[in-house]
């Protein structure tokens, strides 16, 4: 989980995660150090505030809450801490079953973004659910200043989270005739990264898992994971990145299933199109390896 107590470092990955654009970003800092100058100087050091070369990617990458070809909704299921929502969206006229994949969002709650990939992984023709784990504090739509988002998601405990994921993955399987039971999936992004990681090493029930520059999980828990991993990092998310190689070779060494993707000359967030780390051409090919692992794993022929 990115939980930094540096207030600029903190205010730059939410200015990456798309929370607010470059002049608010530069008002918000200037707050913090005093002057303009000061503030320049302080944000000359972050990586993450340089240029993205250009890059294509399709028109359509986003998909409307309205889109044609999907049912949504949001939804209501019961959790330990009491009542927990979630966004839940499918492919319209599904004619049997699905496999499923729960989406997991960044440290600023269920954002619009975070429910566009929800609907752009049931495009892909999964039943996704993206949960919100501000529900113990009634809900992300209570929360509309990214600061207070942020806050309000440092105040969860990991064993809160993965609670209510454990209660998210239950409710999917209760989805009979809607959700394959056994083919449950789980991808999440920066804070939503590692908290797939911390499910996974915890739980044996997801069947594939796709976390985006997420905090790599304590070696000693790597022996613990079974399912199949696909692991998507930027070359320029230095100490997330680096944190996940020694991880990724305890699972060589100890023969998980498990791929890696580092994409070069991005960094964190680089995933997120609403934030000033998007990359597209990476972004792009990301979404479409972890939906190619997802097929792989979610929708093999049972042995």
């Amino acid at each position: 989980m990115y939980q930094s107590q540096d207030p600029i470092d903190q205010l730059v990955h939410l200015y990456v995660d798309g929370a607010f654009d470059r002049r608010e970003l530069v008002q918000r800092v200037i707050r913090v150090t005093g002057s303009l100058t000061a503030a320049l100087a302080a944000l000359a050091g972050f990586d993450e505030l340089r240029a993205q070369p250009p890059s294509a990617c399709p028109p359509d990458v986003r998909v409307p809450a309205d889109a044609a070809d999907l049912d949504g909704a949001d939804v209501e299921f019961a959790g330990p801490g009491g009542r927990m929502l979630g966004y839940l969206v499918q492919p319209r006229n599904m004619k049997e079953a699905q496999p499923a994949v729960i989406v997991i969002h960044e440290n600023r709650g269920l954002t619009e973004h975070i429910r566009d990939v929800t609907r752009r992984a049931a495009r892909a023709g999964f039943v996704a659910l993206g949960v919100d784990l501000l529900s113990r504090q009634g809900g992300s739509t209570q929360f509309t200043e990214p600061t207070q988002q942020t806050a309000a998601y440092n105040r969860t405990t990991p064993f809160e989270r993965r609670s209510d994921l454990i209660a998210a993955l239950a409710y999917l399987k209760s989805l009979e005739g809607r959700v394959i039971f056994d083919r449950i999936g789980v991808t999440g992004f920066c804070a939503g990264g590692g908290n797939t990681w911390d499910l996974i090493t915890n739980i044996e029930e997801i069947a594939a898992a796709v976390p985006f520059y997420g905090a790599a999980p304590p070696m000693a828990d790597v022996a613990k994971i079974r399912t199949p991993v696909l692991a998507i990092y930027g070359d320029r998310d230095t100490n997330f990145t680096a944190n996940i190689l020694p991880v990724m070779t305890a699972m060589t060494t100890q023969r998980k299933a498990f791929g890696l993707k580092v994409y070069e000359g991005v960094g964190h967030a680089f995933h997120n199109d609403t934030g000033a780390a998007y990359n597209a051409e990476a972004a792009c090919d990301a979404w479409a390896k972890t939906i190619a692992f997802f097929n792989k794993f979610l929708r093999a022929p049972r042995p």
